[in-house]
């Protein structure tokens, strides 16, 4: 391939709209069409391959995100790191909307999903126990706190399938989990980047308190409407966070995502 990035960002249109010089480009994979065009943009010296993971359009509900294309896609750039910002709805009182988390575990609750590139013959275990990359969290961190947004530094994602939101009664088991966000995407796009070899970082973008706080009647259960208005309010923020990180970004191989067992 000729087209080549150092960085890649799963981000709507949003997130590079505002660049200059964008070439959009196809990727061909063997596990299919990648969920849009790739946007190719460069930011400070550094070439950034820019994919929406619902397709521009969002056609793409979470439980039928191609994740494999759309990782193999960034792998075919040579893409070393990747950025994943995601909506999220708290279960936790004290993760408030508005806040950002820097996740470091994820629970996986999905099902049906093509979740591995290793299939037969060939037959390996990829080790997800530390799924993120402490690298990319670290400078997604200390990012995020030079622009004064409210994160915090570590968190689980726990990963329903999706669409659907969950029940009261599923979001407070999660709650009681210790748990903190809720999320219908990190899984298995997190874990496929780990068995490509690329660093990556999820910043969840807590739009809501799920279906409530078990204690708190005042708070509402999520909707629609409500997490797509804190979303919007949240990219602004993101965005800019997004950019300094790439700005700042150490974009040679990483000991810990390279060295895979």
């Amino acid at each position: 391939m000729n087209f080549k990035a150092d960085v890649g960002v799963f981000g709507g249109s949003g997130f590079y709209s505002f660049l200059d010089d964008v070439q959009e480009i196809k990727i061909e994979t063997p596990y299919g069409k990648p969920s849009d065009k790739v946007a190719l943009a460069e930011i400070d010296g550094k070439r950034v391959a820019f994919l929406p993971r619902h397709g521009k359009q969002h056609t793409y509900p979470p439980h039928n995100i191609p994740y494999r294309a759309n990782i193999d896609a960034m792998r075919q750039l040579g893409v070393k790191k990747i950025i994943g910002p995601t909506a999220s709805g708290s279960l936790q009182l004290h993760i408030k909307p508005g806040d950002f988390v820097v996740c470091d575990q994820f629970v996986d609750r999905t099902w049906g999903r093509q979740d591995t590139f290793i299939e037969w013959p060939v037959c390996s275990h990829v080790s997800p126990v530390e799924p993120y990359c402490p690298n990319l969290r670290e400078l997604a961190i200390d990012t995020c706190k030079e622009q004064g947004v409210s994160v915090h530094e570590s968190g689980t994602v726990v990963v329903i399938q999706g669409p659907r939101f969950n029940t009261k009664a599923e979001s407070r088991w999660c709650s009681k989990m210790g748990w903190h966000v809720v999320n219908m995407t990190q899984y298995p796009e997190a874990y496929l980047a780990r068995e490509a070899g690329i660093c990556y970082a999820n910043i969840a973008l807590v739009t809501d308190y799920d279906a409530g706080i078990e204690g708190h009647d005042e708070i509402k259960p999520v909707t629609e409407e409500e997490v797509l208005k804190v979303f919007k309010e949240n990219n602004d923020k993101v965005r800019k966070v997004i950019i300094d990180m790439i700005k700042k970004m150490d974009i040679s191989e990483c000991d810990h995502c390279k060295n895979l067992p």
